[in-house]
């Protein structure tokens, strides 16, 4: 448990009094006779009750009860021992300790540091398998930036292919961070027409194509209304989430003016020999059920130096990624020598995903 959750924890005991046994002398501990059920209810009133009627803020009752559940985790640990292997015991402990961890965005290095060490053990008790797990922060002078060049997609979806693969995403339900929309040409950019699920030979004459994702905001309104702040804007632009802070509540899902969160309704299922060892905390790490989801500009790829997966993994060259605070980089050729627009500007956003045509 990290320093400032021992603190956050912390109860001082020393002024609790024990509640004083009372008998009626009928020589029962407990019932019996008329007397002795009146002195039973005083005892309630005098002490158990009494813990309850006591006025306190909501911080101190979690406070109480928290050190409460800490006191009887120490004592299970301590009556399980006999029983529980060494593996055993150390995952029960991690387990606890990461339930109790804060928020990511407010960790030391240290904390992040030892939360990526739990989980990375965590995962090597349960599988007997390693991977590697990188909590690198945002590096100075660095704001990540995405091109699309529309006459190059041709609608092959190698890209959400790679996405779905590099990130984790669960198999089952064919959860997909990017949507590749086919048009109709002539219509403009009326997705209320586009076809996101075609089966058919591409391209397919007299339509084009247009991937959306998470366009990484500037001004991103799912932050706004994120009510446990589980989901934050990194200094390097990414908006990222805390899968552990998240509560499932969805309205940064509902707040997202371009589709850009997903939802899982139930445990992400990766098979093992599928599942991608080179993670990122705050990217594609395994998640648990019921949280929100979504393209984090492959964080364990970009901050490594790296393309993103879609990007690399784009047969016709139409995904263009970098740093915009590079004057040298593509991504600012593209938006300094090509005429690019955004979606929904007149909302303030500021996504960080433009669109180009040759």
């Amino acid at each position: 448990m990290s320093s400032n959750t021992k603190k956050w924890f912390s109860l001082n005991l020393n002024n609790k009094k024990p509640i004083q046994n009372k008998s009626c002398g009928c020589g029962k501990t407990s019932g019996g006779c008329e007397s002795h059920n009146n002195l039973d209810a005083a005892t309630k009133k005098d002490g158990f009750d009494q813990v309850f009627d006591v006025k306190m803020s909501r911080r101190t009752a979690f406070k109480q009860l928290a050190a409460s559940l800490a006191i009887g985790a120490g004592a299970v640990s301590t009556s399980c021992s006999v029983i529980a292997g060494d593996d055993s015991k150390e995952k029960a402990q991690i387990d606890w300790e990461e339930q109790f961890k804060g928020n990511y965005k407010l960790m030391t290095d240290d904390e992040k540091k030892a939360t990526v060490d739990r989980l990375v053990r965590s995962y090597q008790l349960r599988t007997g398998k390693t991977l590697n797990m990188s909590s690198k922060n945002a590096e100075e002078n660095v704001l990540f930036g995405y091109a699309f060049n529309i006459s190059k997609c041709q609608g092959y979806m190698d890209c959400v292919t790679a996405c779905v693969e590099e990130n984790n995403q669960d198999r089952n339900s064919q959860m997909e961070y990017i949507r590749i929309h086919e048009m109709k040409d002539g219509k403009g950019f009326n997705f209320n027409e586009a076809d996101d699920n075609y089966y058919h030979e591409v391209p397919a004459e007299g339509h084009f194509y247009m991937g959306t994702q998470c366009f990484h905001c500037d001004n991103p309104p799912c932050v706004d209304v994120c009510p446990v702040q589980a989901t934050w804007r990194e200094d390097d632009g990414l908006v990222v989430v805390d899968y552990d802070w998240c509560v499932g509540c969805r309205y940064c899902m509902a707040a997202c003016p371009y589709d850009g969160r997903r939802f899982n309704w139930s445990k992400p299922e990766v098979p093992e020999d599928e599942v991608n060892k080179n993670q990122h905390y705050l990217g594609n790490r395994l998640r648990k059920k019921g949280v929100m989801e979504k393209c984090t500009f492959c964080v364990q790829r970009s901050r490594a130096g790296k393309n993103p997966a879609c990007v690399e993994a784009c047969p016709t060259g139409a995904r263009i990624f970098g740093n915009l605070l590079d004057p040298d980089s593509t991504i600012r050729w593209v938006l300094e020598n090509k005429k690019v627009f955004r979606l929904k500007e007149d909302l303030g956003t500021e996504p960080k995903f433009w669109y180009f045509m040759d």
